[in-house]
């Protein structure tokens, strides 16, 4: 039989957790909520108070700071209602959006920038906020997970209003508002974004200000925000130098850096669906993701056979001449005193389609395709760098463990994301022990390590860099402990 004391534990949890319950505990279909928003042809363009957009960064920051107090005391519920009207609008706006993104960077492809809203739909919310309770002899312990305040959010070229969605719905979602600093080259879509948003949490529920940024972003604006006392904490997506610049402040930061993701493809692999594989995960976006298939290691005693399924899937092989050509265009090559050399990518074929990149090579790619592919060494600048662009080196290695070992060096330690296409799960499980990344994906393109035809779940920042991984709202939360020991139970 239960003693006295513990009855009273057990009651006292059941009180609590039940009261966390009625003040908003998460649900699922919270963050779905779709609160009916104004046609953008009929909302204003120009910045009005509760937009979020300011003249400084200390005004942004003071704004977000005000906001924040709300948030932080709204239940879960209400901040299920913050996501819902996050993931409707970016889906009943998607193809402006995109378009408009398109416009501005010059990167990537229309279709699959309109995917990348519309799929918004799949970052978690609330529903990731459970509290959670223990009790035993010694008393009871409640763990919440508490906000940081206001977060400084830096953003990417590639992805400038998805990366900036999917952020806004985690910091939220963890009680945080956040100030925003979008690349120059992504600034107009970020701003389009949230001001869209704040209209809408203004009108739906009297909050403003809680996503804001600086109308002008620059290098010396984002530096402001790091350095800004009134900034808790630090999200960065970007590159290396980025990520180097925010943390010289002392802050803690949450940093999504560089990848350069290898594929695996063993002698036991389905050669089709890998083939099928690569091209769905290296197009995509015209390869700008950062978890993108970028080079593709054959055993020797399938790789023709591999390059045969590639070129059914519709990829166009680039012969060798055509090949440095390419390299040409897109790389400035510099030879170190060691004879080394290195390359350093160019802007001008980041993110542009198959066709663009077949001209600048001298050749004619066939209409439609969209991923131009070509064996290489693995020594070749294409496979060593990241290169954002449809066209995918493929070398021919030994073995599996040759396979894995190039597959490492060519990963350089950024513990990002890596493929494999076996049928022998030791194999892979020797490669993820290896590679030791963030995303590992077996028999499968790349985005299925974000929800898309896996079990992964959606967000644009994927901390590697810093280890937090595929970011969620409780990557922007502290947990906190509330401890009743057993003497003040007996008071209560």
């Amino acid at each position: 039989m239960r003693s006295e004391y513990e009855q009273l534990v057990a009651e006292i949890a059941r009180e609590v957790l039940e009261r966390l319950e009625k003040s908003g505990a998460a649900r699922a279909d919270g963050a779905q909520s779709s609160p009916a928003g104004k046609s953008p042809a009929t909302e204003p363009e120009a910045a009005q108070a509760g937009d979020g957009v300011f003249g400084t960064v200390d005004e942004a920051v003071a704004a977000a700071a005000e906001a924040q107090k709300r948030v932080a005391a709204m239940s879960l519920e209400e901040r299920g209602r913050l996501v819902g009207i996050i993931k409707d609008l970016c889906w009943r706006h998607a193809e402006e959006w995109g378009r408009l993104e398109l416009e501005e960077t010059g990167l990537g492809r229309l279709d699959h920038k309109i995917e990348k809203l519309k799929i918004i739909r799949n970052v978690p919310g609330v529903e990731m906020m459970q509290p959670q309770a223990r009790t035993d002899s010694s008393g009871l312990c409640l763990i919440e997970r508490a906000p940081w305040g206001v977060v400084g959010m830096v953003l990417p070229a590639t992805h400038s209003a998805p990366t900036l969605a999917s952020n806004a719905i985690n910091v939220l979602a963890a009680g945080n508002t956040a100030v925003f600093s979008p690349h120059p080259a992504g600034a107009r879509i970020a701003r389009r974004a949230l001001e869209h948003f704040n209209r809408a949490f203004e009108r739906e529920l009297g909050l403003r200000n809680a996503l804001t940024m600086c109308a002008t972003a620059s290098i010396r604006t984002a530096e402001e925000v790091f350095r800004h006392p009134g900034v808790a904490l630090l999200c960065v997506t970007g590159g290396p130098g980025v990520v180097r610049a925010a943390m010289k402040h002392g802050k803690r930061v949450i940093a999504a850096g560089p990848g350069n993701p290898p594929v695996v493809v063993d002698e036991t692999a389905d050669l089709e669906l890998a083939a099928r594989s690569v091209v769905q995960g290296a197009s995509f976006d015209n390869n700008l993701l950062c978890i993108g298939e970028k080079e593709v290691f054959v055993v020797d005693r399938v790789f023709d056979g591999f390059l045969a399924a590639m070129r059914r899937a519709g990829a166009f092989e680039l012969k060798p001449d055509a090949i440095e050509r390419l390299t040409a265009a897109a790389f400035d090559i510099e030879h170190d005193g060691r004879g080394c050399a290195h390359g350093h990518l160019k802007k001008d074929l980041i993110g542009k389609d198959a066709s663009v990149l077949a001209r600048a090579a001298g050749v004619e790619a066939p209409h439609g395709t969209e991923l131009l592919i070509g064996v290489t060494g693995e020594d070749h600048v294409f496979v060593l760098e990241e290169q954002m662009m449809p066209f995918v080196p493929i070398v021919k290695v030994r073995d599996f463990d040759d396979a894995v070992r190039a597959a490492v060096k060519a990963e350089r330690g950024f513990r990002h994301t890596a493929i494999i296409h076996t049928r022998n799960m030791d194999h892979a499980t020797e490669m993820a022990r290896a590679m030791n990344t963030t995303l590992f994906v077996v028999n499968g393109p790349c985005v299925a390590a974000l929800g898309a035809g896996g079990a992964g779940y959606l967000s644009y920042s994927i901390a590697t860099p810093t280890g937090e991984g595929v970011t969620t709202p409780l990557t922007f939360t502290r947990e906190r402990q509330v401890a009743l020991a057993a003497g003040a139970l007996r008071i209560l």
